[in-house]
């Protein structure tokens, strides 16, 4: 098996989408796979469409049960009837300690049992909610630790790390995806389809989207 395979983990949102259709352009889509994980989310939206979309672009995805999480920590993005709030520290209640930590951990095992070794994550620390393990520093301490942990030379990518989210929407459309990725992703934290505009996933969206659309008309 091919060692430039790619495994991109994947929700349905605007980001993750992004780095899947990336990564089929740049490994090809027969050496593309997905990664989805159901961990409690407050809202089956996301599930969905990433299924979709991922049927849409023919890429192969499975899909990991992680919801055991709901036993250990409690937030907002696993609590329907809590409301989004952001803490005095700048980190909103959606934030699930430990996730993304898990999500790289279980893709890693995955993968090396598929002999893949490139992992894709559409994490980014430049314009996002604050989240802590979404920084570049978090994903290659996991690289090296993930490295050693299997003794297998996994290489995790991290396309849009330092794009705002405006850039992410330039990136969407020199692929000729913006509107794909506009009309089918999902990352409405209160499970609204075509957004709630009002959460902190919708806000980052749609003011990132406004401000490249603007940059181009003028």
């Amino acid at each position: 098996m091919s060692n430039q395979q790619a495994l991109v983990i994947f929700s349905g949102g605007q980001d993750s989408t992004t780095c899947l259709i990336q990564a089929i352009q740049t490994y090809g889509r027969e050496n593309v796979q997905a990664i989805t994980f159901r961990y409690g989310q407050r809202h089956a939206v996301e599930l969905e469409r990433a299924r979709r979309i991922a049927q849409d672009l023919g890429v192969r995805q499975t899909v990991l049960d992680l919801s055991l999480m709901r036993q250990i920590t409690h937030n907002a993005l696993m609590d329907e009837t809590a409301a989004i709030e952001t803490a005095d520290n700048g980190v909103p209640n959606t934030f699930v300690d430990g996730r993304n930590a898990l999500f790289l951990l279980y893709a890693a095992i995955y993968a090396k049992g598929q002999g893949i070794r490139h992992i894709i994550a559409g994490v980014c620390e430049t314009d996002f909610s604050g989240y802590p393990d979404c920084r570049d520093v978090f994903v290659k301490s996991m690289n090296v630790t993930l490295n050693l942990a299997m003794d297998y030379d996994f290489q995790i990518h991290t396309p849009l790390m330092y794009l705002t989210k405006a850039q992410t929407w330039a990136l969407a459309d020199e692929m000729g995806a913006l509107d794909y990725i506009r009309e089918q992703t999902h990352t409405c934290y209160n499970g609204i389809v075509g957004g709630c505009h009002e959460c902190p996933s919708c806000i980052l969206r749609e003011r990132g989207l406004a401000e490249y659309l603007e940059s181009i008309v003028d």
